[in-house]
């Protein structure tokens, strides 16, 4: 089973006109279902909010708040047309809408990747767009391609398909000169290959192969491998997750784990810790266990969810280092108690684990 995001462009979602096409947004929805029918895990990152609010008003987006009308307007349609998409297979569909602050600010950050996998877990499809309607300069990503990035790697997602109005990433522009040729593979994304990357073709999107190649680098280094190709192509995602060649494939340039380990280890310093029990220290060191609050006796320092802390056995002696994810104050009174006693003490439970095993990583 693969957890995938499918990036679709808003020239996709338009058919190059101005409004949303139904029958291809059916057809993209009939394939992501398919692929949840194989067991795969499917999340969507939409374009098309201004796109459809300019199909529902007649309006042309002219400066920046006439954009932001129009996503407003478009979001609801842009809604409501995958939810009937999605309707026909009987799957729920639940809407994320992101600025560049909820990437930032670490807290919203985990929110975020707290509703996503609440979404998976309940079979629910989560749609991200970014959130046109509020965002200015400052804090816009810029386009739906360094959103999906993002969002790879808030998620842990093992394949991006971006979906565009190309069949993929050319040696030239495919536009201008007819020996263009398509790039099957990437192996590391290079200036040579950043130079070869064109503007938007389409006029009705904001992001061009520059971005899906910077996005591409992105998610890469998230552990991600990336697909750029044509929405129009016949069964195209289907055909991707099976590992046909279709598109520009991205390699991912290291492992999801390794990319995580790397983080923990090197990224923001471990200023505080928490002691656990003989019973806890061995489950994580020679059995791969998460760290559940019945092994927890002592915490040293404060720290909010989400901090890397370090991991001490009863002597005081580094078992490792992990990400936390309750906050001192919350994990204080958690100390020994059972996991299933989390919702009654606290009114709320961020799940069974004090760290997750995925995000421990032991000395040697």
């Amino acid at each position: 089973m693969a957890r995938i995001i499918v990036k679709i462009g808003t020239s996709v979602l338009t058919g190059g006109g101005l409004s949303l096409d139904a029958l291809r947004m059916q057809d993209l929805a009939d394939q992501c279902a398919a692929l949840r029918q194989e067991g795969h895990q499917v999340l969507l990152c939409s374009s098309g909010a201004i796109a459809a609010g300019r199909g529902r008003t007649g309006l042309a987006p002219d400066g920046l708040p006439e954009r932001q009308m129009l996503a407003a307007v478009g979001q609801t349609d842009l809604m409501q047309a995958w939810q009937q998409c999605f309707g026909t297979h009987g799957i729920v569909v639940g809407q994320l809408l992101f600025t560049r602050a909820d990437v930032e600010d670490r807290r919203r950050y985990l929110n975020a990747r707290d509703a996503v996998e609440a979404m998976l877990h309940h079979g629910i499809l989560p749609i991200a767009n970014e959130n046109d309607a509020v965002a200015t300069a400052e804090i816009r990503m810029g386009d739906n391609d360094a959103l999906s990035a993002l969002l790879a790697g808030l998620c842990g997602a093992d394949l991006l398909v971006l979906l565009t109005d190309q069949p993929g990433l050319f040696t030239s522009d495919p536009r201008r000169n007819a020996d263009a040729e398509l790039i099957r593979t990437v192996s590391k994304v290079d200036d040579d290959l950043r130079a070869r990357a064109g503007g938007s073709g389409s006029g009705v999107g904001t992001g061009g192969m520059a971005t899906k190649v910077l996005a591409a680098e992105i998610a890469g280094r998230a552990g991600t491998e990336v697909v750029v190709a044509s929405g129009t192509a016949e069964n195209v995602v289907v055909r991707i997750a099976a590992g046909e060649s279709v598109g520009t494939r991205f390699a991912p340039t290291e492992s999801p784990l390794e990319h995580r380990k790397r983080w923990i280890l090197t990224g923001p310093a471990a200023r505080s810790s928490i002691r656990v029990d003989i019973g806890a220290a061995a489950a994580l060191m020679e059995r791969g266990r998460s760290l559940l609050p019945a092994g927890v006796t002592h915490l040293e320092g404060a720290f909010d969810r989400g901090d890397a802390i370090r991991v001490l056995d009863a002597s005081g002696r580094e078992l490792g280092r992990g990400i936390i994810r309750y906050d001192s104050p919350e994990l204080a009174q958690l100390l020994g108690r059972q996991s299933s006693e989390i919702e009654a003490i606290l009114g709320y439970s961020r799940g069974s684990a004090v760290v997750h095993r995925n995000d421990f990583v032991g000395h040697p």
